[in-house]
């Protein structure tokens, strides 16, 4: 896979998006704009055969994340950054088995780029500020729920099947991502 314009992109995303990321109201739009673009990407990859999906383990979302309204907007920051990370950390991997487009997978990673480098100045901030929040517990959790994401990938080889069931799950996530963007409000 190809990343020779992520550097060009990364500078211009580095100078523009300092001065934006101020602005929660700015940030959630942003955000959502990009989680729609991203969910685009993920739809376009090749379909899921149910019988593929038969074989995908329960990798047993955080609890929390499916109750994300008791998020304060800082606790959403530090989950969303922590799932775009880990979700960039996924699709870094080879999925030249999976039948994926290389292309695809680029403009998804510089989407998730995009987005964590929105949230990165934010996320200093609170990290700086706050010694314990439910994001925390939080991100804890969500560690341990993509390492067994990723665990499951490497021990079916990266196969068109586990590239099936991934797709499915950051679906999924990309549908938590987008409650817990509601909630970055000034």
């Amino acid at each position: 896979m190809t990343y020779r314009c992520l550097l060009q992109m990364v500078l211009l995303l580095c100078l523009s998006t300092t001065a934006l990321s101020r602005s929660y109201s700015l940030l959630r739009f942003q955000q959502g704009l990009s989680l729609e673009v991203c969910q685009n990407f993920l739809w376009q990859l090749p379909s899921t055969p149910q019988h593929y999906l038969e074989a995908r383990m329960d990798f047993q979302v955080p609890e929390e994340m499916k109750q994300a309204q008791q998020f304060q907007k800082e606790d959403a920051v530090l989950v969303m950054y922590e799932m775009l990370q880990q979700i960039f950390s996924i699709l870094t991997r080879d999925f030249s088995s999976t039948g994926w487009s290389d292309t695809i997978i680029e403009h998804l990673l510089e989407e998730l780029y995009g987005q964590m480098n929105r949230l990165e100045p934010i996320q200093k901030e609170i990290m700086q500020k706050q010694t314990s929040t439910m994001g925390d517990t939080t991100v804890l959790h969500l560690r341990k729920y993509y390492f067994n994401l990723g665990k499951y990938l490497k021990s079916k080889e990266h196969n068109r099947c586990a590239g099936a069931v991934v797709q499915v799950q950051l679906l999924r996530n990309f549908s938590f991502l987008k409650s817990l963007t509601g909630y970055l409000r000034d």
